[in-house]
């Protein structure tokens, strides 16, 4: 791939140009330490300036009515401002005050919502599905993994999970746990005694009518008077499309810059970069102007084309480490389908040889393009390098990565008698059953990984 030639790798024999040394810093970079560099760089190089963004991207986006059902952001343009409270109960306001002084020390979202399940139930089972259920809610408050899929791994009927699930959402805030906007809004109008009024049959049927304010349409197919939808529209629009949107960011969400996102479109998983993040350059024209004016003292000419080139090849640098960054996740979005369908219980084995041989780089310049670097999915926000791992083949052919193994091991002790834990030797054998294969010190390696006791002690401790 001739495009990428410039991120190649060399031999540790062969001495690396100044020019060679940049790229390959830009590339391994972070984005917080890659625009440290190019402030620098704005400050030693008078030919570079800064453009300034242009909007017409997000006002394509503002414009889209389908995304307008869809997104907080574009749910956010159609409600505007918060109206009159129409139809809410009369203690909402006790509520919600109730709700911000508990909220006197920040807290996060899952901090909140465990201490309330606890509060809640007993039920073991209960308790340890929903916090499944809390720990795969995004920085929105919305459920990213399918109920299958906690099913699974929890070893409960899909009907344990629905009931976990039930409670989840039955906490504060409302709206919290759905699985997307209309079940968001659903719970909050249930919450209101609204749960089979117009104003959940608008969400249920007719949100992209709403979104385009086509009430006199709605009226028509609901079968109500127009002022009753325009009512019901009023209410829908004091509702909250981000139910965590008020909590501190988990410390992971708070220290991480995310360089990429990935997202379904057109049925398709699809990497976005995070163009926001990295300033855009470019040689200012007044300068080249000057260059090619002609009649310049000849030292001047000499360093106008030194720092238009020097800037010409960060600019350069800089494209090809965006197209690089992304040619390497889309490459691990396309082999890691199965996690991104359906959540991290289907990540899968996966070595950085593979990345490189699929889109024709080399090994290390992988292991530099995803240094540092974090993306942003459905089921939260991972380094790059978390989608890197080692695994195994079960006995059917399947590939298991060493993740999926530890949870079952970790899933094994949970359940084990407190009286008769299990042995590492006894996991081994409760793996064979399962159809893989493992010598007892991987074992051994993956239960001390995940600060499980032998057991020995475990016994002693029950």
């Amino acid at each position: 791939m001739p495009s990428l030639g410039l991120f190649q790798s060399v031999r540790l024999n062969q001495s690396l140009s100044p020019q060679m040394q940049q790229s390959l810093a830009l590339l391994q970079a972070p984005s917080i330490e890659l625009r440290s560099v190019i402030a620098q760089e704005l400050l030693a190089n008078p030919v570079l300036e800064e453009e300034i963004e242009s909007t017409s991207r997000e006002e394509e986006r503002e414009s889209s009515l389908e995304a307008l059902a869809e997104t907080e952001e574009s749910w956010r343009d159609y409600l505007g401002p918060m109206e009159a409270k129409v139809g809410i109960p009369d203690d909402a306001d006790e509520k919600r005050q109730y709700f911000f002084d508990s909220q006197v020390v920040p807290e996060t979202l899952p901090d909140f919502l465990t201490r309330q399940l606890r509060a809640t139930t007993g039920d073991p089972e209960i308790l340890r599905v929903g916090a499944e259920i809390i720990g795969n809610l995004d920085g929105r408050g919305y459920l990213r993994v399918d109920l299958e899929d906690l099913s699974s791994l929890a070893e409960l009927s899909l009907e344990r999970v629905e009931e976990a699930l039930r409670l989840v959402q039955g906490l504060d805030p409302a709206g919290v746990a759905a699985r997307n906007l209309q079940e968001c809004l659903l719970i909050q109008l249930r919450r209101q005694g609204k749960g089979s009024e117009v104003e959940a049959k608008i969400v249920e049927s007719h949100l992209e009518l709403l979104a385009r304010k086509k009430f006199s349409e709605i009226a028509k197919l609901l079968r109500v008077p127009l002022p009753r939808v325009a009512a019901a529209a009023r209410l829908i629009r004091t509702l909250q499309p981000n139910p965590g949107g008020s909590f501190r960011r988990t410390e992971r969400e708070a220290i991480v810059e995310v360089d990429l996102r990935v997202e379904k479109i057109d049925g398709k998983w699809t990497v976005l970069t995070n163009e926001a993040a990295i300033p855009r350059l470019r040689i200012s024209g007044a300068y080249k102007e000057l260059l090619h004016a002609g009649g310049q003292d000849p030292g001047l000419r000499n360093y106008l084309k030194e720092k238009i080139r020097s800037g010409r090849f960060l600019l350069k640098c800089l494209r090809l480490r965006q197209q690089t960054l992304s040619e390497v996740a889309a490459a691990i979005v396309d082999c890691q389908t199965e996690f991104f369908d359906h959540g991290l219980s289907r990540l899968r084995p996966l070595t950085m040889g593979e990345i490189a041989r699929r889109i024709g780089i080399h090994e290390t310049t992988v292991s530099r393009a995803i240094a540092n670097k974090y993306v942003e999915t459905p089921h939260g926000i991972f380094e790059l390098k978390y989608f890197f791992r080692p695994g195994y083949q079960t006995a059917k052919g399947d590939l298991l990565s060493n993740q999926t193994v530890k949870a079952a091991i970790e899933e094994m002790v949970r359940k084990e008698d407190p009286g008769s834990p299990l042995s590492d030797q006894d996991i081994v054998d409760a793996l064979r059953q399962k159809g893989i294969t493992l010598a007892r010190r991987t074992v051994a390696k993956y239960r001390a990984a995940l600060k499980i006791l032998p057991s020995h002690l475990r016994r002693s401790a029950a």
